[in-house]
């Protein structure tokens, strides 16, 4: 692996880096180049190819395996949130939302931005906690509960009046 990049550590929040020291996660040259890229675009979603590839332009050689490896430990611990693209057969990760707790997301199949829906956060509370109620008198031990809603975006919509194939409609 090379060592081109700074060693000055990333500005990791408090709560990311409680999460990284409960599950036992060392602050490695790769954890700190793999969790830069996600702190510095908090809206972003990477892919590991788009990882790699940007670990890689920023001087960082690692290996895909290890990559693949730190990108899932560091979602199983809390600090990622991992999304699976259907389209493409893949994961995209992006930074866990730390602020604003268990918010539904909207995310466009068409360009795969991202959208935090708040305003459904304290019901989407109450429906996690009776899930994982439920699972718990079922002998399951729930982690985590993801909210995801995909559909296509305000932007990626075509204009009114116009279909998918360019035509104006009658």
């Amino acid at each position: 692996m090379s060592t081109r990049l700074p060693r000055e550590p990333a500005a990791v929040p408090a709560e990311l880096q409680a999460r990284l020291e409960r599950a036992g996660l060392r602050r490695t040259l790769a954890t700190r180049a793999v969790l830069g890229l996600f702190l510095n675009n908090p809206q972003g979603m990477l892919s590991h190819a788009q990882a790699m590839a940007a670990l890689q332009l920023r001087g960082l050689e690692i290996n895909r395996v290890t990559l693949y490896r730190l990108l899932d430990r560091l979602a199983a611990c809390g600090v990622l949130q991992r999304q699976a693209d259907d389209d493409v057969r893949t994961w995209r990760y992006s930074l866990a939302d730390l602020e604003q707790g268990l918010a539904p997301r909207f995310e466009c199949d068409a360009c795969h931005r991202q959208f935090r829906v708040a305003e459904g956060s304290a019901p989407t509370r109450v429906a996690a906690t009776d899930l994982l109620r439920t699972l718990a008198r079922l002998g399951h031990q729930g982690l985590r509960v993801d909210v995801a809603i995909h559909g296509t975006c305000a932007g990626c919509l075509p204009a009114p009046g116009v279909s998918k194939h360019k035509r104006p409609l009658r």
